[in-house]
């Protein structure tokens, strides 16, 4: 049946006074749902990070909905015109440049207010970069964290790198083509090198997956003239039992470990430690004890 039969052909009309969260391509544009193109065509306006990016989609498949811009810098501002619109009897589309509004993208701000205004919101789901990565990374799936991006300032990266450390499930970090090497730098240093997956151009032609450790990929990257398209990346988990170590590199983990942690209880860091490394608790809070001494 042709497209524009089966857009004409709903079996879901829409529902005044209701918000869709739409999920939109993440790079291949065939990746959408008839769902998702039904509700974009049917809709009264649909609330877009960059229209410019929406309208692509929307020509492609001769959708002519009216667009709003509602991105990180007008958000609340756009919230509110939103949700006039919607007690209005208005239906609105809210969409994200690529993939699931709201992760790592805008949209939480008018989800929050639609809710406390008691705005019906019915999600229409899609593709999701973490997703797609995660499927095909070859790394335990059953379980994970979304990180998503890391925050910019270096204090603040640190100190969530640092209680990423101890986590025990696949990891799936965003970050862009510009600092992707610095990232499998700072993860090779505070997680050690770990087994990993970067996803980049997922889904697109030039799609390009790259298995195996940090460093790995690191030198992989490293020796490309330029990086393109935006990154994800996933690590594997803490695993306590990967390695040992001997007194004096167990010495200057503790040591560096208690430097960054300062702000933390002594109990919290020995437990924290004993969990990073598998060493006995004894010993490690008899070497924190010396170290804080020493001080």
């Amino acid at each position: 049946m042709p497209l524009n039969l089966v857009l004409n052909n709903s079996s879901e009309s829409l529902k005044p006074e209701t918000l869709y969260i739409v999920a939109t391509p993440i790079g291949n544009i065939e990746d959408i749902s008839i769902r998702s193109l039904k509700v974009l065509d049917q809709v009264d306006l649909i609330a877009a990070e960059d229209t410019r990016e929406t309208q692509k989609l929307l020509k492609h498949y001769n959708i002519s909905t009216s667009l709003i811009a509602c991105h990180d810098h007008n958000e609340t501002q756009c919230a509110e015109k939103l949700i006039t619109q919607l007690k209005k009897g208005a239906t609105i589309a809210l969409v994200s440049d690529a993939g699931t509004p709201t992760v790592s993208d805008p949209g939480y701000r008018v989800v929050l207010k639609a809710i406390n205004e008691n705005i019906k919101i019915v999600p229409i789901p899609g593709a999701s970069a973490a997703i797609t990565a995660l499927s095909v990374s070859g790394l335990p799936s059953d379980s994970f964290v979304f990180q998503g991006f890391l925050p910019k300032k270096q204090g603040k990266k640190l100190k969530i790198l640092s209680q990423l450390s101890l986590e025990p499930r696949t990891i799936i970090f965003y970050e862009s083509p510009k600092r992707i090497i610095s990232l499998l730098e700072e993860l090779i240093k505070i997680l050690g090198d770990r087994e990993a997956m970067l996803g980049r151009e997922l889904t697109k032609l030039y799609e390009e997956c790259i298995r195996g450790k940090l460093s790995h990929i690191r030198e992989c990257i490293c020796n490309k003239k330029t990086i393109k398209g935006e990154c994800t990346l996933l690590v594997s988990g803490y695993d306590p039992k990967s390695k040992t170590y001997d007194n004096k590199e167990l010495r200057q983990k503790i040591k560096k470990y208690l430097e960054e942690n300062d702000d933390l209880p002594m109990s919290q860091c020995v437990k924290n430690i004993v969990t990073l490394y598998g060493a006995s608790r004894k010993k490690v809070y008899d070497i924190s004890l010396d170290i804080k001494n020493e001080k």
